[in-house]
């Protein structure tokens, strides 16, 4: 598709459970198994689940900052998994990621200058126009051009994250991933946060990827969800079908979760009553009281509307 920046096919990331002297294999933790995602241009996709759920992970896959076990990754039609390191700069200058915390993501021992003149020179900015980017992108993300000279702990953390997007932005990126970017701010200072990059998004024509486990973030946010559990992504849709129209029991789990609307659908409260070795291929059977005999079946994302993709026997 014309319109995709980022394709994901097929990611497996597995970490390894060692044990003994000999640290040998005794099994494996599937953090991301089997993930198909997409970014269109000038889109907000957002992923949520629970902690665990393998969200920061994947991030990390699609930075290659983990290699992959399985799958490819396609950024703007090119295979980037194949990239030698050489290749992967400019493959970074152009997906660049903001995490979690701004409090350990700045370095404490640089101005702020000097923590964005290293993106400033990888995009080739001419030394002499070089401070001249690092105003811009202060006042970019709403911050006056004299915070250059200070140091990490004269900011807010609020103030802090926006100094991390402005890093991001300095290498000209078409897709930033947020890593949980609000999740250790005040949620007055979330507001600020999410506005700057909904304005940032129609500015600069960015591309966003939004991990969250915030529903209400991403029901005012994202263009795009996916729902992850336990590695695999249980459904996927626009963000207004999502929110009106849930179709996987942890979805709806995951809504019911939203302070006030948990008394929408009384039905949907999950009891963990069923043994956590079922055979059936769905990590979510043993909270789910719908579990039954169709759900040893193949476990697979089916379409039911358009755009619309379950990953449940029962539907």
């Amino acid at each position: 598709m014309k319109d995709t920046i980022l394709e994901l096919r097929g990611i497996k990331k597995y970490f390894p459970i060692q044990k003994g002297l000999l640290k040998r294999t005794v099994g494996y933790i599937k953090a991301v198994d089997h993930v198909d995602l997409f970014v269109k241009r000038n889109q907000i996709v957002g992923i949520v689940g629970e902690s665990g759920c393998g969200k920061s992970t994947l991030a990390r896959c699609i930075l290659r900052l983990y290699e992959i076990d399985d799958g490819k990754i396609f950024f703007n039609g090119k295979d980037v998994t194949t990239l030698t390191k050489k290749e992967l700069k400019s493959y970074r200058q152009k997906v660049q990621i903001v995490f979690q915390d701004p409090y350990s993501s700045l370095n404490p021992k640089l101005t702020i200058k000097s923590s964005l003149m290293d993106g400033v020179k990888q995009a080739n900015v001419e030394k002499p126009k070089r401070i001249e980017k690092i105003s811009e992108l202060l006042e970019l993300v709403g911050l006056p051009k004299d915070s250059m000279h200070k140091y990490p702990h004269q900011f807010s953390g609020g103030q802090r994250q926006r100094i991390c997007i402005a890093r991001a932005l300095s290498l000209n990126p078409e897709l930033i991933v947020c890593d949980e970017p609000v999740s250790a701010l005040d949620v007055s200072v979330q507001a600020q946060i999410i506005n700057l990059l909904m304005e940032l998004k129609e500015k600069i024509g960015l591309s966003l990827i939004f991990i969250t486990h915030d529903l209400n973030l991403v029901g005012y946010f994202c263009d795009y969800v996916y729902v992850m559990y336990m590695g695999k992504i249980v459904e996927c849709a626009p963000t207004l079908d999502i929110f009106k129209n849930p179709h996987h029991p942890y979805t709806r789990l995951l809504l019911d979760s939203i302070p006030g609307k948990r008394k929408q659908r009384p039905d949907s409260v999950f009891i963990n009553k069923q043994d956590s070795q079922l055979n059936t291929q769905c990590g979510f059977a043993p909270r789910c009281k719908y579990f039954s005999k169709k759900c040893e079946n193949n476990l697979d994302l089916r379409e039911i509307e358009k755009g619309h993709w379950v990953r449940c026997s029962l539907i």
